[in-house]
């Protein structure tokens, strides 16, 4: 979905805060690779895969005990 320059969210301020507190209330899931290399040589590799979400009553921490 694409917004045309002058739509409804166009000119709106959404402070940081608040965008936080929407993706983590729904979690969000980052991906990633990074290679570094020299020479065509693949000296070091890091796959990163992290989800980060908010804990509450209703969604309880996982690493809580029984």
């Amino acid at each position: 979905m694409t917004m045309a320059p002058g739509g409804p969210l166009a000119h709106q301020q959404i402070a940081l805060v608040d965008v936080l507190d929407r993706l983590l209330a729904g979690g969000v899931v980052i991906t990633g690779d990074l290679t570094l290399r020299i020479a065509d040589v693949d000296l070091v590799r890091i796959d990163l895969r992290a989800l980060i979400s908010s804990v509450n009553a209703n969604v309880p921490s996982p690493w809580e005990e029984p």
